[in-house]
């Protein structure tokens, strides 16, 4: 519900919108940047859950859709929104190398935010890790409904 508000908030302020999948050992650019809330949110809704997290290699496409598109249109700024629970569990030494990726997308000054979505009675924090190396926002998805999810993207994309 949340990432289908940023999506209606995004059409609204004319903006684009890129999805970047990543589960097994990959990741995949599933949405290029595009205007159409329609076929982002359809995308959404056809995303299979589970299974194996490579998220260094999602932030790494990430990082490569946001400087393609930069080239594109120099003049839009990008906001990386990252929704996971942080916990990398693809490949060797998987956090490491998610949180090496968080330090690239940060030297290159890619505004994010953060939406932690770890669940349950323990907690690892992983998704705190990631907004820190990021420089993001951090907010955790319990402790916010859609409308403020809203505002605070556009207060970091502002």
């Amino acid at each position: 519900t949340a990432i289908l508000s940023l999506l209606l908030d995004a059409y609204r302020r004319r903006d684009t919108v890129g999805l970047v999948t990543f589960r097994g050992s990959a990741a995949s650019l599933a949405l290029p940047p595009t205007s159409s809330v329609d076929v982002a949110a359809a995308r959404l809704r056809d995303l299979p859950a589970g299974g194996r997290t490579p998220l260094a290699e999602g932030l790494i496409e990430s990082a490569e859709t946001v400087r393609r598109h930069r080239l594109r249109d120099p003049d839009r700024r990008a906001l990386l929104v990252v929704v996971t629970d942080g916990r990398a569990t693809s490949g060797e030494n998987a956090v490491n190398r998610s949180l090496a990726a968080a330090d690239v997308i940060a030297a290159q000054r890619i505004s994010a935010v953060v939406v932690d979505s770890e669940t349950g009675r323990f907690r690892m924090g992983l998704a705190g890790r990631l907004a820190e190396r990021l420089g993001a926002e951090y907010v955790h998805v319990g402790d916010v409904h859609a409308d403020a999810l809203t505002g605070i993207v556009r207060g970091r994309a502002a």
